[in-house]
């Protein structure tokens, strides 16, 4: 167990460190980060902030040195990056990050536990994405198959057409078939160090341009129905991979039942409900699990909770919705407001 005053080092610098950082204060531990320099809003609650490149060795030994245990704020920390600190001291481990950071190796990975994913093709030029949409059907969506986030490296083909105009990128992609699906929603889970797993409630999901609109709860049907299949593979994704903190796997509620999208190996947009909507947020949580405490209770404490972001130019205004009781704003402290950007989020409660 991390003692009191304990560090804790973050790498990445985003709203999820941020918000990390917020927890660990509360349960008396300081925060440092670890990020390229840029808009890193995570220093604004960090003890302290290493601003270098991520292969930048003698940064990484120099950061590890300050830290009692790491954990990491996004999936697209290099994992090389995760591998340079010690041993035993960053949760999850590393190859959470390397079975989420290929979308293939990670479909793979969930179907060889028994899930069901989209199907999909490798696709490693013109001719592979050929033969993928004739054997697969359109319409479909191309990806690349590291790095994409929020709707960015897709590319949606809907026609022969789309593809004549394509300009392939000189990358490993992936392309997946279209799933006719009735809603979508997360599952997201916390694992103890002792192997302990608790879930949240899983909200109802809403997406506009590849960007996260709003989750919401109660979910309502067909995912109510879905949520217990849907957690079994979480649970075995989990204990697969010895995971220790905040997991979370995305769904397609579909007819024949759950279709597993994707898997992000941290804590998640979908879960900033939990922050007032739940006894215990998603960012305590993963703060006690790799800190080796006790976990806390997942309930959710309202009757409906609906958590809206912010983005872009859209936060400016953010204020103005201050006037409904039992709303929560919470304003990442970015300073470059741009079209496509989470600024923020709101979070409505109904007890």
């Amino acid at each position: 167990m991390l003692k009191r005053g304990g560090t804790i080092g973050i790498l990445g610098g985003g709203q999820l460190g941020r918000m990390m950082a917020m927890s660990a204060a509360q349960l008396g531990y300081r925060c440092i980060a670890y990020a390229p320099e840029g808009d890193t809003v995570a220093e604004q609650v960090c003890g302290d902030v290493f601003a270098n490149k991520w292969d930048d060795t003698a940064a990484l030994a120099a950061f590890a040195a300050q830290c009692d245990v790491v954990t990491w704020e996004f999936e697209n920390v290099p994992v090389a990056t995760a591998q340079a600190m010690p041993e035993g001291r960053i949760f999850p481990h590393p190859r959470a990050l390397e079975t989420a950071q290929d979308r293939l190796s990670e479909k793979r990975f969930v179907e060889g536990l028994g899930g069901t994913a989209a199907a999909h093709a490798c696709v490693d030029g013109r001719a592979d994405l050929d033969r993928a949409v004739e054997r697969l059907g359109v319409p479909g969506i191309l990806k690349t198959r590291r790095d994409g986030y929020d709707g960015k490296g897709q590319w949606r083909i809907t026609s022969a057409r789309d593809i004549e105009g394509l300009n392939l990128p000189d990358l490993p992609l992936i392309y997946e078939a279209f799933v006719e699906f009735e809603a979508e929603f997360s599952v997201i889970l916390v694992r103890g160090q002792d192997g302990a797993i608790r879930f949240w409630d899983s909200t109802r999901n809403t997406h506009d341009d590849g960007i996260l609109a709003t989750s919401a709860l109660p979910a309502g049907q067909p995912i109510a129905d879905q949520v217990a299949p849907a957690r079994d593979l979480a649970r075995q994704v989990a204990d697969a991979l010895d995971y220790v903190g905040v997991l979370t796997l995305e769904f397609f509620a579909t007819a024949a039942g759950p279709v597993f999208n994707e898997m992000a190996p941290r804590v998640h947009n979908s879960g900033h409900w939990s922050i007032e909507g739940a006894a215990t947020s998603q960012f305590e949580n993963h703060i006690r699990a790799v800190a080796g405490l006790p976990l806390g209770d997942t309930d959710t404490v309202a009757k409906s909770v609906t958590m809206t972001n912010i983005i872009g130019a859209d936060i400016r205004d953010a204020y103005a919705q201050l006037d409904t009781a039992d709303t929560h704003l919470h304003d990442y402290g970015k300073a470059e407001v741009r079209a496509g950007r989470k600024m923020g989020h709101v979070t409505r409660i109904v007890r």
